[in-house]
């Protein structure tokens, strides 16, 4: 073995051992007669020393030691002097009696520290530079604790790991594709599975019933801080089990991970909330329940008295912010400008404050007296002190802005505190989207999400008032998963692929295999899946997911370390069939 010990491992306990330990050079200070050299690796860092005592070969070998070159060092465990309480090894340090340069380095192109000199780009270019950083370091050992956490107690609940293919068939609901030519079958593709929901179904057909994997996932879409063009799922599925079976096994995984992962005990069960009401109240279908600043509608109250914006408008609508009586016309402009981004689209913000000498002021006095905004305060449930910020529009749009507009406010009165945990199940979600553009419904979920069985006999009369027996859990405004019960009926199937507009040829064509694999026998049966970078980016305490995948793309889908996508050879285009349109 190159080491006795790793460089996080030395205690008081270990003073008069001889060591040998191996790893990175974070930095080297000489002061006076003493030359310290701090060594790195996955485990911690130790502080060894060469002073007048050591060997002149010694402090020549150490002298010559730059950053980050690959070192053995033998040596004594003796007391530190002067101790460092900020690292596990601050007490002790190791008295240098032999170092070895196992391999040298260049200057790295930025500083290998908590506290980089580097910017993304330059990061993700020399990312395994980039992952000796504690922070990046210790992310990653954080998503290793969630997986076998997560393989524990679904393990214990018996459930089985079942991988499922890569190279599938592509269909045409959902995200985009990425798609894989067949050299052995020319002009035919795969696709890369956006997840492995049928394989999950089909497991749950063959009686496997419980099934679990920590799967990759592909979708070609924009990217975001929390988007990444392969990501990872939790992917689960149980038979014979209805919503609430579900709910509670699942709930019980977030439980058992916020204790093990975070020292944090749920006592209570998860908060439930219909999809209806998270928009009505949030603006959302991911609510942050850190705080409150419910939206209330405000139609019957403020339309009819000569306000035009108000009259004409579909919704009106608004947020009391406790509090905030006191804020300046620059900070109420301020918030005019965010919700007049492209994002939320609004034309304007009427405020009205109710200052603390019980007067009223609002951009709307002019059409509203006093009264009328007194009883605008009482149906919001303000005080004294408080500020309401109201928005009128199309319905949906005004909702969603008004959601964006309650958020902005919980940072600026810092309400949405990181280590506050606040999951919450929304369910009830609508089975089916009309999209205007092309005439026609789609799935809100997926084409195989059963709806709630009473709204079934809407399919034939209102197909878009149905309620599809889904769910998500949400923490903290972030959508963890998803899941839902599935269609199991192939009569049910068909009528839902009809709601979509999918001939019985089309259904057929697309999603035969698993029409056919309902004829022999099909399990009642749901699932859900979490977004497992998400879920470590939240017990991290971010808003990105990037740092918790080792090698991760950038905004244009590109990984800038190995130059990746990039083009192939003619040979392999021929070798495939392929031929190119001239790039323009």
């Amino acid at each position: 073995m190159y080491r006795t010990h790793t460089c996080g491992e030395l205690r008081a306990a270990n003073i008069g051992q001889s060591v040998v330990l191996c790893g990175w050079a974070q930095k080297v200070r000489k002061l006076g007669g003493m030359t310290f050299l701090d060594i790195r690796d996955r485990w911690g860092i130790t502080q060894l020393v060469a002073d007048e005592k050591s060997e002149q070969k010694v402090q020549s070998d150490v002298e010559k030691i730059g950053r980050e070159f690959v070192i053995q060092c033998e040596g004594r465990v003796v007391e530190r002097s002067n101790k460092n309480s900020k690292i596990p090894t601050g007490e002790v340090e190791v008295a240098i009696d032999r170092v070895v340069v196992l391999n040298s380095s260049e200057i790295p192109p930025f500083t290998i520290e908590d506290d980089t000199d580097g910017g993304d780009e330059l990061r993700m270019k020399y990312r395994y530079l980039d992952i000796r950083r504690n922070p990046v370091k210790n992310a990653l050992l954080l998503r290793h604790r969630v997986a076998q956490e997560v393989r524990k107690y679904l393990d214990k609940k018996s459930f089985i790991e079942v991988e499922t293919p890569f190279l599938i068939k592509s269909t045409p609901e959902g995200a985009r594709d990425f798609v894989v030519p067949s050299r052995m079958n020319q002009g035919e593709f795969y696709a890369l599975p956006q997840s492995p929901q049928t394989f999950k179904q089909l497991l749950m057909v063959a009686g496997m019933d419980r099934y679990f994997q920590i799967v990759k996932c592909f979708r070609d879409e924009d990217l975001r801080a929390d988007r990444q063009p392969e990501f990872t799922q939790i992917d689960c599925e149980m038979s014979f089990v209805e919503r609430d079976d579900i709910l509670l096994t699942f709930e019980g995984l977030m439980m058992h991970l916020f204790k093990e992962v975070k020292g944090i005990e749920f006592t209570k069960p998860f908060q439930r909330m219909s999809y209806s009401d998270a928009m009505t109240l949030y603006g959302s279908d991911k609510p942050d329940i850190r705080f409150g600043m419910e939206i209330r509608q405000i139609d019957s109250l403020a339309k009819g008295k000569g306000f035009p914006v108000f009259d004409s408008a579909e919704y009106v609508g608004g947020i009391c912010v406790p509090g905030c009586a006191s804020y300046s016309r620059k900070q109420i402009d301020e918030l005019t400008l965010f919700v007049q981004k492209p994002q939320i689209g609004a034309k304007g913000l009427v405020y009205v404050k109710l200052e603390q000498d019980g007067t009223i002021k609002s951009s709307v006095d002019k059409f509203y007296s006093p009264e009328d905004l007194k009883a605008w305060a009482s149906h919001m449930g303000a005080s004294t002190g408080d500020l309401l910020l109201i928005m009128a529009g199309p319905q949906k749009r005004t909702l969603e802005g008004l959601g964006q507009l309650r958020l902005e406010m919980g940072n600026r009165l810092n309400l949405r505190e990181a280590n506050t945990y606040a999951p919450l199940w929304v369910v009830d979600f609508p089975l089916l989207e009309w999209d205007e553009e092309s005439k026609r419904f789609f799935a809100m979920h997926h084409p195989f999400t059963s709806p709630i069985l009473s709204d079934a006999h809407l399919f034939d009369s209102d197909a878009g008032a149905i309620r599809a027996n889904a769910y998500d859990l949400v923490i903290n405004g972030v959508e963890i998963g998803g899941g839902s019960i599935r269609i199991f009926d192939r009569t049910l199937q068909q009528k839902m692929f009809a709601a979509l507009g999918f001939t019985q040829e089309e259904a057929e064509h697309q999603f035969g295999f698993l029409l056919n694999a309902f004829r022999y026998g099909a399990p009642p049966h749901g699932g859900i899946a979490f977004g497992f970078d998400r879920l470590c980016a939240v017990f991290g305490g971010s808003d990105s997911i990037r740092d918790y995948i080792a090698f991760p793309k950038n905004n244009s889908g590109r990984d800038v370390m190995i130059n990746s996508p990039s083009d192939i050879s003619q040979v392999q285009l021929n070798e495939l069939g392929i031929s190119l349109k001239d790039k323009k």
